[in-house]
């Protein structure tokens, strides 16, 4: 009876929380684990460089550079943000890459696995129900994991498999989007047989005053975004996972209408119904920054208003408000700009309350 009692009890992350910390309001849990992600890549870095379990894990995936066909990303919700960051290094190292919602593989992509060289699944709960079916099928070729949830089914199934390490999350993704994100960039570098080591130290020599920074701007941000109908996120390349995570991050802690979006495809209709009640948050980093530029501009023009995340200074206006944050190796911005929607989210949670409550445990996962 025990141990049944043991199954059904899903821990987050498979570890019973500690009391002082279900007694967390969301809002603290929230703010919580934004802060903590420093701390836990730097756990992902060093161990991903150093432990020898996780380095023969990825000897694993450097042994399939040659296996033809295209590398494919698979993941739901921020996983699938995580995704997209892997994708975008693997494309512009000219190695055919995409990255795919795992349902609509699951359902669909089937009868083309074959044509796979490789798959990675990402998924922090390593429960939800498309990414088990998928980690159940036999495609006849390589598949990885990347996965926050040592006791979950998708790691008892998998053969390689690689730990997102972030602990416990309680709250809205946050550090398991980092880590997650910061682990695809690592075996998309090992796959090209590309060091990542280095640009990983210069992201984290940064990343804790650009956490800091940006959260001392939050209330700014709120008071900039306030009146707000909805707030669309924009980016390219890899902050195009950073527009979709930070939209996510918007309607699920604070229940406001937001989306995200490509530039290109934010300019073929979206662009259009821009008018005085529009916020933009967009991305203008990496080598296609000039177009966030431009397209912040076409969209003041409108009468929208722009927060303009780069690493160049603007100047503020009533419709324009510029957060610089440092320059790191592309395609890491895609954590360093996940930090403005974030510190917009606390801002707004603080001052309207969670539309989350803490989730200690797993709940039935449908797809």
């Amino acid at each position: 009876m025990k141990d049944n009692e043991a199954d059904a009890s899903r821990w987050i992350g498979g570890v019973k929380p500690a009391d002082d910390v279900r007694t967390l309001s969301m809002t603290a849990i929230f703010e919580k684990e934004c802060r903590e992600q420093p701390e836990i890549l730097a756990t992902l870095l060093r161990s991903y460089a150093e432990q020898e379990a996780i380095r023969q894990e990825l000897h694993a995936v450097q042994a399939l550079r040659q296996s033809p066909g295209p590398i494919l990303f698979l993941g739901m919700g921020a996983s699938l943000c995580s995704s997209i960051t892997g994708t975008m290094l693997l494309q512009s190292s000219g190695r055919s890459a995409f990255f795919v919602d795992a349902g609509e593989w699951l359902h669909y992509g089937l009868p083309v696995w074959d044509d796979v060289a490789a798959s990675v699944l990402v998924t922090t709960s390593g429960e939800s129900a498309e990414l088990v079916e998928l980690c159940k099928k036999d495609p006849h070729k390589p598949v990885a994991l990347i996965c926050n949830n040592e006791q979950s089914m998708c790691w008892r199934l998998a053969k390689l498999r690689l730990p997102i390490l972030a602990g416990p999350e309680y709250g809205n993704a946050t550090k398991t989007y980092t880590n997650a994100t910061a682990a695809c960039i690592i075996l998309a570098s090992e796959f090209l047989g590309r060091s990542w080591q280095a640009d990983g130290r210069q992201v984290l020599s940064c990343y804790s005053r650009a956490l800091d920074r940006v959260f001392d701007l939050r209330r700014e941000l709120r008071e900039f975004c306030a009146g707000a109908a909805n707030i669309e996120l924009v980016g390219r390349g890899p902050c195009y996972g950073s527009a979709l995570m930070g939209a996510l991050c918007i309607r699920e802690m604070a229940a406001h209408r937001s989306a995200g979006h490509t530039g290109a495809g934010f300019r073929h209709g979206p662009l259009l119904d821009v008018n005085e009640s529009h916020v933009s948050i967009i991305f203008a980093l990496g080598q296609a920054a000039d177009l966030g530029v431009k397209l912040a501009q076409a969209c003041n023009a409108r009468g929208g208003k722009v927060v303009l995340v780069s690493t160049e200074e603007h100047t503020p206006t009533p419709k324009l408000l510029p957060v610089k944050i440092e320059a790191v190796p592309e395609p890491w911005e895609s954590l360093t700009s996940t930090l403005v929607p974030q510190a917009l989210t606390l801002a707004m949670i603080e001052e309207g309350g969670a539309n989350l409550t803490p989730r200690f445990e797993y709940g039935a996962m449908h797809e």
